[in-house]
């Protein structure tokens, strides 16, 4: 049985994504009402888990009876097997988001310094750092 076969019926209110191999549903690890969990099923057979709640990984799992284990496909276990990594391009619409999103950041820190409010200076530099993994990843160097 596959990662994502075993862990979606275990939850509930799920929907499939616009995107293939994305759902959402109701969050295990904290009372939802709605869902706020989104799922997401990689080419390998890994699945990522997102909650808006902030809720861990670790935590959904576990709420559910799995294991982190769970969430990855079984491993070839003959040697060498696996060792080569098929490099997925991203998704565009992931890096305009994550963009979005530290540019935001990048502007509340701003705005707050610049009206003399303390503002959280490391975030700034580490919305800069993402800024420019984005530019690195755009233009084929990562």
């Amino acid at each position: 049985m596959s990662p994502i076969d075993t862990l979606l019926p275990r939850l509930d209110k799920v929907r499939r994504g616009s995107r293939p191999g994305t759902w959402t549903a109701c969050c295990p690890a904290h009372e939802d009402r709605s869902p706020s969990l989104a799922v997401r099923e990689l080419d390998d057979g890994r699945v990522l888990l997102w909650c808006g709640a902030g809720c861990g990984a670790e935590e959904i799992v576990g709420s559910l009876g799995l294991g982190m284990e769970d969430l990855f496909p079984p491993r070839d276990p003959r040697p060498g097997a696996g060792t080569t990594r098929e490099r997925r391009p991203f998704i565009a619409a992931d890096l305009i988001n994550l963009a979005a999103f530290e540019a935001g950041v990048a502007c509340t820190v701003v705005a707050d310094l610049a009206a003399g409010r303390v503002g959280d200076f490391d975030r700034l530099i580490e919305a800069a750092a993402r800024l420019g993994n984005v530019a690195e990843v755009v233009h084929g160097r990562r």
